[in-house]
């Protein structure tokens, strides 16, 4: 099944055009990071990809999410986590009293909170603790939001959404704000996720792109600048392209590192 399935998607804002022409396939069990320089579309394009923003075109096309044209916004976070740097901000803001075990299992209701009015099952609870378990956050089972690392609060968050077993995660810059020590760290947990469900990385941070990522497209210009088998794509002149810089790309043991910048 195709996880993503657009072809030929223009969005603008009032009469400022933000995506142009954007055709892209992503396959069930694929991982793909989409790298581009910021203003270069990227919320835009994570926008389109969670059905909170349509085409709005004169131009025929095709906007598919796991083979459908709609979905109510609770049906598809069952099949698609997104984890967003905002939504990491609002928990820190308005959810800074919950446990890390509230803050996951407030994605069965896709809530800020834990309430008296929910129901949840022995086995809704059992899934809690196993999804804390999985991504090595038991011993914060009862810390609160307030309380936890930038990383911590993180791995939270992506538990809300693994509590659904969803088929694909959108990760939006998902080191940002984090250490080189929990870089690495949040990074073996995004690897291990991926034996999970498809990763689709939104980044302009190379050393992001773990081994596992299979497939990588460019934005650049208000459109897909290149796509393909990461082998293919990811290279210093394509990089020197989309980030407008003469870049000079190193791969070390399968990961990717920027050995200059002019």
């Amino acid at each position: 099944m195709k996880i993503i399935d657009f072809n030929n998607i223009y969005v603008s804002y009032e009469v400022n055009p933000v995506l142009e022409n954007i055709n892209l396939e992503i396959e069930e069990g694929q991982h793909w990071a989409i790298l581009g320089s910021n203003g270069s579309g990227k919320s835009t394009l994570i926008k389109l990809l969670s059905n909170d923003l349509y085409p709005n075109t004169k131009y025929k096309f095709k906007k598919l999410i796991f083979g459908k044209e709609r979905w109510s916004i609770f049906d598809l976070k069952k099949n698609l986590g997104i984890i967003t740097n905002d939504l990491h901000n609002y928990f820190e803001k308005h959810g800074n009293f919950l446990t890390a075990y509230e803050v996951v299992l407030s994605g069965y209701y896709s809530s800020i909170g834990v309430f008296k009015h929910q129901d949840f099952t022995k086995t809704q609870h059992k899934k809690a603790l196993e999804v804390l378990e999985f991504l090595e956050i038991s011993h914060i089972k009862d810390k609160k939001v307030h309380q936890m690392s930038t990383g911590q609060l993180r791995r939270c968050i992506i538990g809300r959404a693994l509590i659904h077993e969803p088929k694909a995660f959108i990760l939006d810059e998902p080191t940002v704000g984090l250490d080189i020590k929990a870089q690495n760290s949040f990074l073996q947990i995004i690897r291990k996720l991926s034996s999970k469900a498809s990763i689709i990385l939104v980044t302009h941070h190379i050393e992001e792109i773990f081994s596992e990522i299979s497939h990588i497209a460019m934005l650049y210009n208000k459109t897909i600048f290149k796509q393909g088998e990461k082998k293919e794509i990811l290279n210093s002149d394509n990089l020197s392209k989309i980030f407008e810089s003469k870049i000079i790309l190193e791969e070390e043991n399968q990961r990717y590192y920027i050995k200059s910048i002019e």
